[in-house]
């Protein structure tokens, strides 16, 4: 059967982009177009879709309005359409429960086949889970014998700002390690979302930024289509080729990482589709650090942390929530 896909947008040039795109897709099946946030609620328990491209600036019941009205009422992926203005709404959006988003393009003579590209790719990896071998607890340490952890790397992307945020948010307020985090994000949706995370955290997130140096209590974010690596005790910024389609890339921060702290690196994957990460959970595990990969019961995309959890790198595979208490009674200062 195919995956039926309902487009809300007030823009009819962007619903004749998404469903030329959509119908491209092999087994994606347009089943209806709505205009605004009211008509798509009429529509959806006439036409049951299996997901929907919601925008969020629309007339008469806007998307975030009309995004907490789908998710109260129906268990339906719903992919957000955002552009550069509306990236604190964005973020809101996912903390919601948006599956995901995906940029408008700013240029619509331009930027029209990466906007193409990549909504075939999150669309797909909506329906196309990979199913691993689940592992548990392979060479689990206790939190003692994790005692000597002096820095954090994690990276995550679909799915990534809600785990994100939950996980951030229950860290006590003195931590006695630095924390850097990759999420796969465009260019000012990650100040968006370090500003969500510092504001309901006890302690400071920051968007990093070139040659900031590296301190004890802080919790340091890529900034979006920007490379984040460690050298000696200082952060560094680049915009060198994207890595796995994809800039910020984990692999590069796990890396760097991995060669400064060693043994006392704890390596986290969160939720996100492709493989990044994988290569750098390499590096860290050779180096002696910990590797944690998040439980694809608690992923919306087990992409990530699968791809590690197949390569043989993961040392535990936990629920978020066991993910957020082992950390916080590892990393207490």
């Amino acid at each position: 059967m195919p995956i039926k896909l309902l487009i809300v947008d007030d823009s009819a040039f962007m619903r004749r982009i998404i469903s030329d795109t959509a119908e491209q897709i092999d087994g994606v099946e347009v089943v209806g177009i709505a205009r605004n946030g009211l008509e798509a609620l009429e529509k959806i328990p006439k036409l049951d879709p299996d997901i929907i491209t919601l925008d969020i600036e629309m007339p008469k019941l806007n998307g975030i309005e009309t995004l907490k009205r789908i998710k109260k009422d129906y268990n339906i992926p719903v992919i957000m359409l955002s552009s550069l203005t509306g990236t604190d709404v964005t973020i809101e959006a996912l903390q919601i429960g948006a599956l995901d988003f995906i940029e408008k393009p700013s240029n619509l003579n331009s930027n029209i086949s990466n906007f193409q590209q990549e909504f075939e790719i999150k669309l797909k990896s909506v329906f196309g889970k990979r199913h691993i071998k689940k592992i548990r607890n392979v060479s689990k340490c206790t939190d003692n014998e994790c005692n000597h952890i002096k820095a954090v790397v994690i990276a995550t992307s679909t799915g990534g700002p809600k785990a994100l945020v939950s996980l951030i948010s229950k860290l006590p307020d003195r931590i006695k390690t630095p924390i850097f985090i990759v999420q796969h994000m465009p260019k000012g949706f990650t100040t968006s979302l370090a500003n969500r995370m510092n504001n309901e955290s006890k302690i400071k997130v920051v968007e990093a930024e070139d040659g900031m140096l590296i301190q004890t209590n802080t919790v340091y974010l890529a900034p979006g289509d920007f490379h984040m690596t460690l050298e000696s005790n200082r952060i560094r910024i680049n915009d060198g080729d994207k890595l796995h389609g994809v800039r910020p890339a984990a692999d590069y921060l796990f890396n760097t990482a991995a060669a400064i702290y060693k043994e006392s690196l704890m390596g986290i994957i969160l939720t996100g589709m492709g493989k990044d990460g994988t290569v750098g959970m390499s590096t860290i595990k050779e180096y002696g650090g910990y590797n944690v990969a998040q439980s694809e019961e608690t992923c919306v995309v087990y992409g990530m942390p699968g791809s590690a959890v197949s390569k043989g790198v993961v040392d535990e595979i936990l629920d978020l929530d066991d993910i957020s208490a082992k950390l916080n009674n590892i990393i207490r200062a």
